[in-house]
């Protein structure tokens, strides 16, 4: 199960609760101490926040727990997606002071999307300005319409607050039940019915979400959500004798710089040194083997032979792997639930040649840190969520890899749209290699589609191999620089000379005809832009919708001191660094990524790194420098 949350709702103090309980640890861990067992970088226990997903597992009564601790600021929500992506079940965190919070309703309508079955947890209820009842009215409007409380709280705001259970048979809760299953409200008139039996089938569907309250700091309240997990989160139903099916959501390097990948094992088995199928999520299928295999048991990893279906594994000596990857048969579960980054900095520093080598191996721990190097400048780039990060890369370059960096000014990240269709051809006799390939591309709504028109046997396998990861590599450059993430290509043409053609001459051809093929289809550059949502004093708003407009931003809803929209994320940073002055220091702001729209403007033009397909004189001489 994972634990989610907004920033400080209290979700890492619930996590060492949890293992105090289950007696993995004897103390509980605080935050504010920097000694919680979950947050192990040192930023981490600096900051008070959690950066990265930490995987713990422990037994509660007959039920074995494996926990992933999420981060709560947005600016690493892509932590949290790959914890989602292996879930059976999560517990939400909110505090009773600051109740819903823009995170809060964001998370929550990815759990209801995904029909996770979430258990909520209200934290804090022992501080002043703890609120009860308006609080489960802010939680069945902003957050799900079938929040069931499971207790009252008496001496609520107060260092006395204590909970009380509510009976599960009771009439609120059966009205509740009853309005989502037909059958359950004929029984339930007729009184023939255990409440507590539904009760349990809703929330596995992710119909019903039941209510805890307590205090993560004193320990009230923990026995009660325990026994929520245990009675109301459904259990892995993985068989081990099925097909094996995992999933990898985290990379990591260890001091000697062997990568351990955290994967959870959905079904069937895996067996160390035993060979595996790996599908990448933007790549073909390969082989490899695990040459070591750990389990997370016991608030600790232990080496084993052999894993099962339920279980959380590290799994050594997967040289290549990387975050998002299957491992057996791949499932149909592949889409990405937040958006990607949409800003990019350029990062310094006196040894490039170490600095590229550092980031790149972080991206391999966030595949989403996406390194270029323009060869035209040599600038390095990385790309980002928000301005914390980049205070973490910092830290990690400076602590993992001993490279002091400077960054400049944050930008937008643009994508490129396909505006028709286009084709291109080149013929095994028309250039220095022996190989020819032909390409007809078009738009989607969203993602890469990859198609053959050509006989897979027609050409070795090796040979397809490669043309279709150099399409994929290709497709992150269009013809103004930026990536081109929504495309269909079809290969139509192939051709080769026995024994001449080697796999490195379709890598250098590709790019020549498929950037044909898109400059024919022409190109529009589009912005990312952000919603916003904004709580600020009544008497400011007037001051900042001008604001927001002056940023070329667009209110959709207002009230008397709420206000929604849009802007562009070129003038987000500048609009949020003012709004501190412009409120008194009262404004709220929450921003997401929302959409992406056309550039009002002259299309800006990103330097390119890959020599320019479009310029074929300047191609060559890129790859015989490269040489």
């Amino acid at each position: 199960m994972g634990i989610v949350a907004h920033v400080d709702a209290g979700k890492t103090s619930l996590t060492e609760r949890l293992l105090y309980a289950a007696g993995v640890v004897d103390r509980v861990g605080r935050v504010d101490d920097g000694d919680t067992r979950t947050d192990s970088m040192e930023l981490e226990r600096k900051r008070g926040i959690t950066i990265r997903s930490a995987v713990v597992s422990f037994r509660l009564g007959d039920l074995p727990v494996n926990l992933i601790d999420t981060p709560g600021h947005s600016d690493f929500i892509a932590e949290v997606e790959r914890a989602l992506s292996v879930l059976d079940g999560a517990v939400l965190v909110l505090s009773a002071v600051e109740g819903v919070q823009p995170q809060t309703r964001l998370l929550m309508r990815t759990l209801g999307r995904l029909r996770i079955p979430t258990l909520l947890f209200v934290n804090k209820v022992d501080r002043v300005g703890a609120r009860y009842d308006d609080l489960l009215a802010d939680i069945r409007r902003l957050l799900t319409p079938t929040a069931v409380p499971m207790q009252s709280v008496p001496d609520l705001g107060t260092r006395a607050a204590s909970v009380v259970p509510l009976d599960v048979q009771r009439a609120e809760l059966g009205e509740i039940l009853a309005e989502r299953n037909d059958d359950f409200l004929e029984r339930y008139l007729q009184g023939l019915v255990d409440q507590a039996v539904e009760l349990r089938k809703q929330v596995a569907a992710g119909d019903v979400h039941p209510v805890y309250f307590g205090s993560a700091m004193t320990g009230v309240g923990i026995d009660e959500v325990i026994d929520g997990i245990r009675n109301w989160l459904p259990r892995a139903t993985g068989s081990p004798t099925g097909e094996l099916r995992a999933r990898v959501f985290k990379v990591e390097r260890v001091a000697a710089g062997q990568k351990i990948a955290s994967a959870r094992i959905v079904s069937g088995t895996l067996a160390a040194r035993t060979p595996v199928a790996v599908h990448p999520g933007d790549g073909p299928e390969y082989q490899t083997r695990p040459s070591g295999i750990e389990l997370y048991v016991d608030g600790a990893r232990r080496p084993v032979d052999r894993v099962e279906a339920g279980q959380i594994v590290a799994l050594r000596g997967l040289k290549s792997i990387r975050i998002g990857d299957q491992l057996g048969v791949p499932s149909t579960y592949a889409r990405r639930l937040f958006a990607p980054p949409t800003l990019e900095t350029v990062v310094s520093a006196r040894d490039r040649v170490r600095l590229f080598q550092a980031l790149t191996q972080l991206a391999e721990q966030d595949p989403l840190i996406r390194v270029r190097k323009a060869g035209s400048t040599g600038d390095i780039t990385v790309s980002l969520y928000g301005e914390v990060q980049k205070e973490v890369i910092a830290s990690l370059l400076a602590s993992e890899y001993g490279v002091e960096v400077t960054f400049s000014e944050t930008t937008p990240i643009h994508v490129e749209r396909l505006n028709g269709t286009g084709t291109a051809i080149r013929e095994i006799t028309e250039g220095p290699w022996a190989a020819g390939v032909g390409f007809r591309v078009s738009p989607v709504a969203e993602g890469i589609e990859y198609n053959l028109e050509v006989e897979l046997g027609a050409l070795p396998r090796a040979f397809h191999t490669a043309i279709e990861e150099t399409v994929r590599q290709t497709l992150h450059q269009g013809p103004y620089g930026w990536e081109i993430p929504n495309i269909r290509i079809d290969l139509t043409h192939t051709a080769y000379s026995s024994p001449v053609t080697v796999a490195a001459d379709f890598r250098r051809l590709v790019p020549l005809v498929l950037m044909r093929a898109i400059a024919e289809a022409g190109t529009t550059v589009l912005e990312p832009v952000n919603q916003v949502e904004l709580d600020v004093p009544p008497d400011t708003i007037a001051r900042i919708m001008a604001h927001l407009a002056e940023h070329r931003g667009v209110v959709t809803q207002a009230t008397q001191n709420h206000l929604e929209g849009t802007i562009p994320a070129a003038g987000t940073h500048s609009f949020e660094s003012q709004l501190p002055t412009l409120t008194r220091g009262e404004g709220v702001l929450a921003t997401a990524f929302h959409s992406y729209s056309p550039v009002p403007a002259a299309p800006p033009i990103r330097h390119r790194t890959d020599g320019n397909p479009l310029n074929e004189k300047q191609y060559l001489l890129h790859l015989n420098q490269s040489s």
